[in-house]
């Protein structure tokens, strides 16, 4: 799914309220931290990941692995915070500007 800039705008400013947080440490991606961030997002659609001071790997990358393993959008990446959308095609939480 291709996002425009109104609706990674919208996206951003419901980011700025999300309560629905991961914490990744320095055990880094695991298959247990992806399937608890998977279900997050499939009832959420949008959730926040907070990467601690020991994570060794780049953010960007880190990010980018996670979305292409999850299916998901990268919204932005801002200080240590990746924030990761994927819509809900069965029950959609978000409706997103055209």
């Amino acid at each position: 799914m291709i996002l425009n800039k109104r609706q990674v705008r919208q996206l951003k400013a419901l980011a700025s309220n999300c309560s629905i947080r991961y914490i990744l440490g320095k055990n880094e991606i695991s298959e247990t931290f992806l399937d608890m961030v998977d279900k997050g997002i499939t009832k959420h659609e949008l959730v926040k990941i907070d990467l601690l001071q020991t994570v060794t790997s780049d953010k960007y990358d880190l990010a980018d692995s996670i979305s292409s393993y999850l299916h998901a959008e990268v919204i932005t990446v801002i200080g240590n915070v990746i924030v990761l959308y994927r819509k809900n095609l069965n029950n959609p939480v978000i409706k997103l500007v055209d």
